[in-house]
C-alpha cells in the first residue's frame, strides 16, 4: 500500500477546511480559489502578450492545432 505524503501547503488547506460548515461557504471558497487561478492565468497571458511571445497569429493558429495522442 502506498502512503500519501501531503505538502505543508496541502496540510494548511486541510486545516482551514475545518472552519467550513455550510455548503454555501464551500461554494464561496471554491469561487475565490477559481478567481485566484483565473487572475494568475490572465496575468501570464498579459505578460506573454506584452513580451511578444503571444500574438494574434499565434492565437489564430490554435484553431487548427491538433495534438492528440495517436492510438494504434
Amino acid at each position: 500500500m502506498q502512503t500519501t505524503v501531503f505538502t505543508p501547503t496541502q496540510l494548511e488547506i486541510i486545516d482551514m477546511m475545518s472552519f467550513v460548515k455550510q455548503p454555501e461557504t464551500l461554494d464561496k471558497l471554491k469561487q475565490v480559489i477559481s478567481d485566484f487561478f483565473a487572475k494568475q492565468a490572465q496575468e501570464e497571458i498579459d505578460r506573454l502578450w506584452d513580451c511578444g511571445d503571444l500574438t494574434d497569429d499565434k492565437v489564430e493558429s490554435f484553431r487548427t492545432l491538433h495534438e492528440r495522442t495517436p492510438y494504434k
